[in-house]
């Protein structure tokens, strides 16, 4: 175990440098206008200050004190000197992890903190650790209680998800193809691409973490289309760099809705709806887009303006990869 947190430890400089890496190929071959620099250097900013002074002022032991309570009324538990154990813990990581990700996109309160990962205009490597400065404050471990409560070790959950978003890491590249029957089983860059991307058709799927068989299970996988190239970023997307907009603009819209609420329901609503929820409707959810989209002579989408039309940066056409 003490070998595996070094390793993590020494990963955080691999994967910074892996993505200036990419970042300096990708600018030679296609040009360096070609590369939003600024929006790699907001993702670094956002990087250091929650591993940090954040870390130091919200260590992980804000949630784990729950974890733990969990643990001492365990129901059974795993043996853990057995490689049955640690397979367990991996799939229910796994299973907790597809649900927190779910609610992350589907419930506004935590949206608010993730929508910052998805707020790069363009996919790359960079991208994969710009995650927001507020996520132990919304109390997203909350939905790996279930793991300690079945007898998975806290520490060992903890590490499970830690590798969860390390293996998360490559999955965010472009240049990346299709990878044939690996797509039935695991999370790959081509349906992370779909996850990233703000095209009606590509919204709200695709939430594992590791495994992609979750999504299978409940319904929320979507293939990457060979004639639909996916576009990034959020579907009212922020042009700025401003850290702090890009940070706090969606808490502050949540908070102006919620001043605004005039019942119960409303308030309550703005908290736990999906984005875009509105008391008297309509709104702009998912399924209420797709309903007006339904409703409109079909077109295909059109990428952003912003969207840099290089190779790297739309989803590698795979007619000729498959």
């Amino acid at each position: 175990m003490t070998v595996l947190f070094l390793l993590l430890k020494i990963s955080v400089t691999v994967v910074l440098a892996a993505s200036i890496l990419e970042a300096l190929v990708l600018s030679w071959r296609n040009g360096r206008a070609s590369y939003d620099w600024k929006a790699a250097g907001v993702s670094v900013f956002d990087f250091l200050v929650r591993e940090y002074p954040l870390r130091w002022l919200l260590p992980v032991a804000f949630w784990t004190g729950a974890m733990d309570w969990f643990w001492n009324h365990r129901l059974f538990t795993l043996p853990m000197d057995h490689w049955s154990g640690w397979v367990a813990c991996f799939i229910g990581q796994e299973f907790c992890y597809y649900w927190y990700h779910r609610a992350a996109h589907r419930v506004r309160w935590f949206w608010c903190t993730h929508a910052i990962h998805h707020s790069p205009n363009q996919l790359n490597l960079s991208a994969a650790y710009r995650f927001g400065w507020t996520g132990k404050l919304t109390g997203t471990l909350l939905f790996f209680m279930l793991a300690p409560l079945l007898g998975m070790p806290p520490k060992v959950i903890l590490l499970m998800l830690t590798l969860n978003l390390l293996y998360q890491f490559w999955i965010h590249a472009t240049w990346i193809p299709r990878l044939g029957p690996l797509e039935w089983v695991l999370n790959t860059p081509s349906a992370h691409r779909v996850h990233h991307a703000s095209n009606l058709e590509y919204l709200d799927g695709n939430y594992g973490g590791v495994l992609i068989v979750f999504d299978r299970l409940f319904g929320t996988y979507i293939p990457e289309r060979a004639d639909l190239p996916c576009r990034y970023g959020l579907v009212n997307p922020i042009t700025s760099h401003n850290i702090l907009e890009i940070e706090f603009t969606h808490w502050r819209a949540l908070l102006r809705d919620l001043r605004s609420a005039r019942s119960v329901r409303a308030f309550v609503g703005y908290l736990v709806m999906p984005p875009g929820w509105r008391p008297d409707g309509p709104g702009d959810t998912t399924e209420e887009l797709r309903q007006r989209a339904a409703l409109q002579p079909a077109t295909p989408s059109q990428p952003q303006q912003q969207q840099p039309a290089t190779p790297d940066f739309i989803p590698v056409q795979f007619k000729e990869l498959s």
